[in-house]
């Protein structure tokens, strides 16, 4: 470990500049404005997998964005680590709150960031984190000590749903074998608190339409007299909650895992300051279920929340009119039991059921995945907990995510492979939002931890008890 620790140092710069230049494409899934620069991320990232080391490297293509594959065989007798992870982004939207332009990173010093954090579209989701994986991998053949094999898998679709991902695993079952999938598309709960996600919800996303007249009226000749979509789905939105904040849809409780008093005991030991929680996002108070805290709402229980609403006139000045439809995007994190197509089908016809004459109701299903737990007795947590413990000098705590990675329960379903969640991204990075950042010392402790997840689960992969 001193020959890997001697080359990450020598080559630290470069592999920050390397980084900048690869968020500086837009590779925006979600908007086909920016298709060829997501290709482009594909070349980038395959170049980058070559000048690692990497043998086999293939751009594949699917129906969608392509999927960039490589390997690094050592022993076929040796363990077989199959790294994921994502080159798309999030669409930057809304680019005017950003301080700085989203696809030109820049470094800044802040608190919680006092050797800088760089600030740009994907810097942590995912690009900065899978990233990590590939120089991890550099300086491990540079230096040869890779303890075992290791298989790359990335996508460019993993922002909207993956779509191309199952056909993909299922055309290349054998290439893809492996004996455990780690993923960096986490984080953890402080950069002195290490911490290893065990639990992801599962999702069901919508989209609702509210139609009403054929056409928008005239709000003052036909106000009080037609039923007005946006009024209409507004109380349905509203009727989709009860009193205590729980989500109003028969059946929708039926499958949810019920934790037991010691494992949320054991949950509530994880570092938690309410006050700074709400300071940090400007609230005076908490929101959610009742009988919960805030750490079991927003991972261990279900929800459902509505991620934008739209209808009539919304542009400059006034338009008096009765529009002719509304609209919604909802979506619905699941937990362990609570299968997404199920949860689709509740909706539907519950949301149907609840809609009032003069209106007709349309739900549009749009993707979602199944919850996933990982087993904290198993050689991948293990392995992942020793080499937290071995860079941070303090054990990791098991972590359930409010999150969801759909494919992280496809990948047991089709490859017969447990994941591993190491994450070292932190819940303010802003993921998904304005000013999305991550910070050069979590880029850099994720390059330095990786190699030891290789070496312990090389070893515990041999004595399981040891």
């Amino acid at each position: 470990m001193n020959q890997l620790h001697a080359y990450r140092s020598e080559n630290r710069e470069r592999f920050l500049h390397e980084l900048i230049e690869l968020l500086k494409i837009p590779s925006v899934s979600a908007d086909s404005a920016f298709s060829q620069d997501v290709l482009n991320t594909a070349e980038a990232v395959s170049t980058y997998l070559k000048d690692a080391g990497c043998d086999g490297v293939e751009i594949c293509e699917t129906k969608g964005y392509p999927i960039v594959y490589g390997e690094k065989m050592v022993d076929p007798a040796l363990p077989t680590i199959l790294v994921y992870g994502h080159y798309d982004v999030q669409p930057p939207d809304p680019v005017e709150l950003w301080n700085s332009p989203p696809f030109e990173p820049v470094i800044q010093k802040t608190a919680l960031h006092p050797e800088g954090a760089i600030y740009a579209r994907g810097a942590s989701d995912d690009k900065g984190q899978m990233f990590m994986h590939i120089k991890a991998l550099e300086c491990m053949l540079r230096t040869n000590t890779l303890p075992c094999n290791v298989k790359f898998m990335i996508e460019g679709e993993e922002e909207v749903g993956s779509s191309s991902l199952e056909a993909f695993l299922q055309e290349n079952r054998e290439k893809l074998e492996n004996d455990i999938i780690l993923i960096s598309d986490t984080g953890i709960i402080a950069n002195d608190v290490p911490s290893v996600t065990t639990g992801l919800r599962g999702l069901c996303y919508v989209e609702v339409t509210v139609t009403g007249p054929n056409r928008d009226l005239h709000s003052g000749l036909y106000g009080g007299a037609v039923a007005n979509p946006i009024n209409i789905l507004a109380e349905m939105i509203a009727a989709l909650h009860d009193e205590n904040n729980r989500v109003a849809i028969p059946g929708f409780y039926d499958n949810v895992e019920e934790l037991s008093r010691k494992e949320r005991d054991l949950m509530a030991e994880a570092p938690f300051d309410l006050e700074a929680y709400k300071s940090a996002l400007n609230i005076d108070a908490v929101h959610g279920e009742a009988g919960y805290v805030t750490n079991e709402r927003n991972s261990i229980r279900p929800t459902l929340d509505v991620n934008g609403i739209w209808g009539g006139y919304i542009g400059e000045g006034a338009k008096t009119v009765i529009p002719s439809q509304a609209h919604a995007k909802i979506s619905m994190r699941l937990v362990p039991h609570q299968d997404w197509h199920e949860i689709t089908k509740l909706f539907s016809t519950h949301f149907k059921s609840i809609a009032p004459d003069g209106v007709h109701v349309e739900v549009h299903p749009h993707h979602g995945g199944q919850a996933y737990v990982m087993p904290i007795d198993h050689v991948g947590y293990k392995a992942a907990s020793k080499a937290y413990e071995t860079t941070f000098g303090k054990p990791a705590i098991p972590h359930r995510g409010g999150g969801s990675i759909p494919i992280v329960p496809m990948f047991e379903n089709i490859l017969g492979s447990k994941t591993v969640l190491m994450g070292f991204g932190l819940d303010s990075d802003a993921i998904h939002s304005p000013n999305e950042h991550f910070g050069i010392w979590n880029f850099y402790k994720g390059i330095e931890t990786i190699p030891y997840f290789y070496q312990y689960y090389t070893e515990l992969a041999k004595n399981p008890q040891g």
